[in-house]
Parts: structure tokens; sequence; C-alpha cells
């Protein structure tokens, strides 16, 4: 699976005028280094990832299939990826344990 970089370059725009507008309190709690992230299918869990989740091909496939689902200017206004958050945080434990 390949990266494909300008789907990436074109998600960070729609998220930077995201966060542009916005409150900086909702930004306020993410570090340097960090975005957040909203998954879940009826009821939405924000979570904080650091940015090397990125890298990782399973993370690019939910990006991927939540741009199908969605596309880049989803009403909510922020990435919202396409799974249940039981299975997110499972995923993302597994990056966590393999770096």
């Amino acid at each position: 699976m390949g990266f494909r970089l300008p789907a990436i370059k074109s998600a960070k725009q729609k998220l930077q005028r995201s966060l542009s507008k916005g409150s900086s309190t909702a930004t306020a709690d993410v570090p340097k280094g960090y975005l957040a992230v909203y998954v879940g299918e009826s009821e939405m869990k924000r979570v904080v990832i650091p940015i090397s989740y990125l890298n990782h091909s399973e993370f690019q496939n939910l990006l991927s299939q939540s741009e199908e689902q969605f596309g880049f200017d989803h009403p909510m206004g922020c990435l919202t990826i396409l799974c249940t958050a039981e299975v997110f945080v499972d995923m993302i434990s597994r990056f966590s344990g393999s770096s």
C-alpha cells in the first residue's frame, strides 16, 4: 500500500483550516507532535495520538477508508476515523508496543 502524499497534504490543509476556525481551548490539550482524531460509529470518542502513527500501514488503511466514507471536508470539522473506538484503541496499543 502506497503513501498518498496529495491526500495527506489535502487533509493537513483541511485540518489547519479547521483548527484555525476553532477555539484555542479545543487544541490546548493536544501537545506538539500529536493530533486529535475522532473514532467510533454511533458515539464519537476523541483520541490524541502521536503523528508517528501516520507511518503505520494499518493507520493509513483506516485513513483511506475514512476518506472514501467522509472525504476530507467532514461536517464535524475534524479527522474522523471509520472504526469502533475499541478496535482503534487495540490497534494503537500494538503501535505503542512495537516502538
